[in-house]
């Protein structure tokens, strides 16, 4: 500093013979029209101009020699480190289970009985309503009668031909009766079972669609919806290009947010087949449901790891730039000597992101300190000042 005041007193005296008395000398050479006398002044003027110019010159130099660090940029670095890097494919699906139905009976008539209401848990072949059968039990119940009497028949006729007594023709008509009216009575059990509505699977009844007393036909009129919701699954459509990296086994995190609930899961089946339309294929991923408040047709939001890399060295995308040429490149502090370094640019190839952060695969070791702040306003060999590390 003494030296800047040094320099300075000079300049200021300088100014001074400049100011006030010589401003009126001049307005008066001006008045008086003297051309020497102006022409001497002017001369004057110039030198003196000429010596302030050449010192603020060397003000200049003194001041930029005693604050060196005016010529550099500021930045902050951080270092590049190797690290597991898990990619993951976002996508929606649909949550469905193999076991909501609608019942539709099987025989036609007036729907006789509802044994069930809505809400209730029902087992497997649990009797749920009952469709008035027409008058077929009263036929069953001749048929039997009858196939009771063949029976008889035969039993007796069997005795005879075992003791060697009577034709074999009285034996085989005796038998061919029996069985014929047994078949005939098991026809009509068979059509009279078809009037019980049964549950197909354990569930709850989610719904009553069809009342007591109306007329249904077999296989149009829907009577009851019946749900489980233990063997849920989640349905998701995949752009043909993941075939070989989404396949069955593979992790996903799935989050619902209407339940704000998050769980991970594995696919356990991937399609074989690609539609044609829209090339993609489908994916099956299932849900433990235990607590039951996963609901069929509820979205869900899927993270499903396609790609894992155990040592990838990861960047902030927003350090990247990129030359004419479309490489892109970052910054890397290099030559560090205490907080002093020089900007280096390093080409780069990346790979896949997640979020902010990018993937680098060549251009980059283990250790590079890479210019975060400050990345944008930096040139290639130019001398930095390095505020933090990280």
């Amino acid at each position: 500093m003494k030296k800047i005041n040094i320099l300075l007193l000079p300049i200021i005296l300088i100014l001074a013979s400049c100011g006030g008395g010589k401003e009126k000398d001049i307005d008066t050479l001006i008045t008086e029209k003297n051309v020497e006398k102006l022409t001497e002044r002017r001369d004057a003027l110039k030198t003196e101009r000429s010596e302030l110019d050449a010192k603020i010159k060397q003000l200049s130099e003194a001041i930029e020699e005693i604050n060196p660090t005016k010529k550099k940029t500021f930045i902050t670095v951080f270092s590049a480190k190797d690290s597991i890097f898990n990619h993951y494919l976002e996508l929606q699906g649909s949550v469905d289970t193999k076991k909501n139905i609608v019942i539709t009976p099987e025989y036609s008539g007036i729907l006789k009985q509802v044994f069930v209401k809505e809400g209730q848990r029902v087992s497997k072949g649990q009797i749920l309503g009952r469709i008035d059968d027409g008058g077929l039990s009263q036929q069953v119940s001749q048929l039997q009668i009858q196939a009771d009497l063949a029976k008889t028949t035969y039993d007796r006729q069997k005795r005879l031909w075992d003791q060697k007594i009577g034709s074999e023709i009285q034996f085989l008509q005796a038998k061919s009766a029996y069985e014929a009216q047994q078949k005939a009575v098991d026809q009509l059990q068979t059509q009279l079972s078809k009037t019980a509505v049964r549950a197909p699977f354990s569930g709850v009844i989610d719904d009553v669609i069809t009342e007591q007393g109306s007329v249904v036909a077999a296989g149009q009129s829907q009577l009851i919806r019946i749900v489980n919701l233990r063997d849920m699954y989640i349905e998701a459509v995949i752009p043909e290009k993941y075939l070989t990296s989404v396949t069955k086994g593979k992790n996903v995190e799935v989050y619902f947010p209407v339940l704000g609930k998050t769980v991970n899961e594995k696919i356990r089946q991937a399609a074989d087949f690609i539609d044609p339309n829209n090339r993609t294929f489908k994916v099956e991923i299932g849900v433990n449901n235990k607590d039951g408040n996963i609901k069929p047709n509820l979205t869900a939001k899927l993270k499903i790891n396609d790609y894992t890399n155990p040592s990838a060295i990861l960047i902030p995308q927003n350090v990247i730039s990129e030359n004419a040429e479309g490489e892109q490149y970052v910054y890397v502090a290099d030559s560090i000597q205490g907080k002093t370094a020089k900007a280096k640019r390093a080409v780069i190839k990346t790979g896949k992101t997640q979020g902010d952060f990018i993937e680098v695969l060549d251009g980059l070791k283990n250790g590079d300190a890479v210019v975060d702040e400050g990345a944008r306003s930096v040139n290639d060999g130019q001398e930095v000042t390095i505020l933090t590390k990280k």
